[in-house]
């Protein structure tokens, strides 16, 4: 999907948006509702700041974080052989670390145990997540969702229309860091691991002038802040 423009330059057009319509719709509403809607419309640091776009195909894109959210109909038995699976490994997949976009993905049963809703979160665009998990983990893939009516096999030519064909877009899509991907992540604890050994190994370093020290203990400071969540 081509991006033309970075999203959070539309900032001040959409807020201002949001705000008119906001205010039509709390005009006759009491105090209380008035306070809860001025809140969801407070200007945010643009670190955190996401957008409102299509993901691709289907779903919705908030940064670089996009959700799909799947409602199918189960084959006979096919919850209880799923749960049977989930319990083999703890409901712990780490296989799907190999797909590099994916932050998580959940399988919730419901109407006694006939249907499922699949919902995940991912970054980058829908084709490409579509692609990251028919090349990288396919057998799972597979085994989990030939539980799944109709499901034509990772493989398959069909089986984008079949996942987009049974998905829903969220009508509401949060994201506490929009602009933070899996990778993101992944190098993010690689280099706190590497300044936290860093550290250890310039506090038993007698040697070092005091200057060093003072920038030293300014940046144990730093990383110890403690940052809340009202940004």
């Amino acid at each position: 999907m081509t991006k033309t423009q970075d999203p959070r330059l539309d900032d001040e057009g959409r807020i201002a948006e949001f705000r008119r319509v906001a205010a039509e719709i709390a005009a006759d509403a009491p105090a209380l509702a008035k306070i809860a809607i001025n809140s969801l419309i407070r200007d945010h640091n643009p670190i955190f700041d996401g957008s409102s776009q299509s993901a691709g195909r289907a779903g919705r894109q908030s940064g670089n974080v996009s959700e799909l959210t799947a409602i199918a109909s189960l084959k006979p038995g096919g919850a209880e052989r799923l749960r049977r699976i989930f319990n083999l490994t703890g409901g712990n997949f780490d296989g799907a670390q190999k797909v590099s976009t994916l932050h998580d993905m959940r399988f919730v049963f419901f109407d006694d145990d006939t249907r499922i809703i699949f919902a995940t979160t991912y970054d980058g665009d829908w084709d490409t997540y579509i692609n990251d998990f028919a090349t990288k983990i396919p057998a799972l893939m597979d085994l989990l969702f030939a539980n799944v009516e109709g499901w034509p096999g990772i493989d398959s030519p069909e089986v984008k229309d079949f996942i987009a064909n049974h998905q829903i877009d969220a009508a509401g899509w949060f994201v506490a860091n929009p602009q933070v991907t899996v990778v993101d992540v992944r190098r993010q604890q690689r280099m706190e691991k590497a300044v936290e050994e860093f550290m250890d190994t310039m506090a038993d370093n007698a040697e070092a002038d005091p200057k060093t020290r003072e920038a030293m203990k300014a940046l144990s400071d730093q990383i110890s802040k403690p940052h809340g969540v009202d940004y």
